[in-house]
């Protein structure tokens, strides 16, 4: 595999799909939905130990979004797409009220982000208490009671006082994974499936010139037991089909394998 990281996403039926971002942006914003939907999870639990990891998620999540450039991109990106949806205005086969639905998605999530002052979560730095569980958070062991007293003091306080303080640090990302939500909810609208084969295990598939492709979506029985290595660039994209052995090595299937491939522009 190269150019990217695959994502696994659970799929409520016996399919499971696989997504390859085909740049740099899109890659980072599915790292960032992947954290969004661990933190989502985390959050609903009781255990100081579930919301000593959902503090991490928030941490990996300002990592992940100190990146100088991710704000403008983001705001450039919807701006992109609120011009695509209004050059449909006029046109018969478009609902009108549907379209403005999807106008008035991109436009609040462009506000709400727009309005974030500094970078997401740019305000948590002024935290010391979140600031020092941060500089230990990393370490194997760092957080014993013993390194960070006052951080084991707030892991036995009562859960609703617990899920509070992660809900006020939350608050500060909450335009960043609207946006998110937004921006990769238009992206994948955009692809339409299709059934193809890999024939001896492998496909390939040229991609035609002047349009851009922004990811790739791939969904495979579950039963199969396969897992896609899938590489790609502007001009063609690979899947190459994989299946563990007996001791859990991965070796390349050679039978042909019917999948469902989207491409999203």
């Amino acid at each position: 595999m190269t150019g990217g990281r695959l994502l696994l996403r659970r799929e409520e039926f016996a399919l499971v799909r696989y997504e390859y971002p085909f740049n740099e942006s899109v890659r980072t914003m599915l790292r960032l939905e992947h954290l969004f939907d661990r933190l989502g999870q985390l959050m609903p639990r009781d255990t100081a130990l579930d919301h000593h990891f959902a503090l991490a998620t928030i941490f990996e999540i300002v990592d992940v979004a100190s990146r100088a450039d991710l704000k403008s991109d983001l705001l450039k990106e919807l701006e992109r797409h609120k011009g695509q949806f209004q050059s449909y205005r006029g046109n018969p086969a478009i609902s009108e009220a549907a379209l403005d639905a999807v106008l008035g998605k991109i436009d609040h999530a462009f506000n709400g982000l727009n309005a974030l002052p500094g970078k997401a979560g740019h305000s948590l730095a002024s935290n010391e208490f979140l600031m020092a569980v941060r500089s230990r958070i990393s370490i194997p062991g760092g957080t014993c009671e013993f390194d960070l007293p006052a951080y084991y003091h707030w892991q036995q306080r009562d859960v609703p006082a617990r899920r509070a303080d992660l809900l006020s640090w939350i608050e500060t990302l909450t335009p960043l994974a609207e946006a998110l939500n937004v921006l990769l909810g238009l992206i994948r609208e955009a692809g339409s499936p299709q059934r193809v084969v890999a024939q001896g295990g492998q496909y390939q598939q040229s991609l035609p010139a002047g349009r851009t492709y922004h990811l790739l979506r791939l969904r495979i029985e579950r039963e199969s037991q396969l897992v896609p290595e899938i590489s790609g660039h502007r001009l063609m994209v690979s899947v190459r089909f994989m299946r563990a052995d007996a001791e859990g090595r991965m070796r390349p299937v050679t039978d042909d394998q019917a999948f469902e491939l989207s491409l999203c522009a």
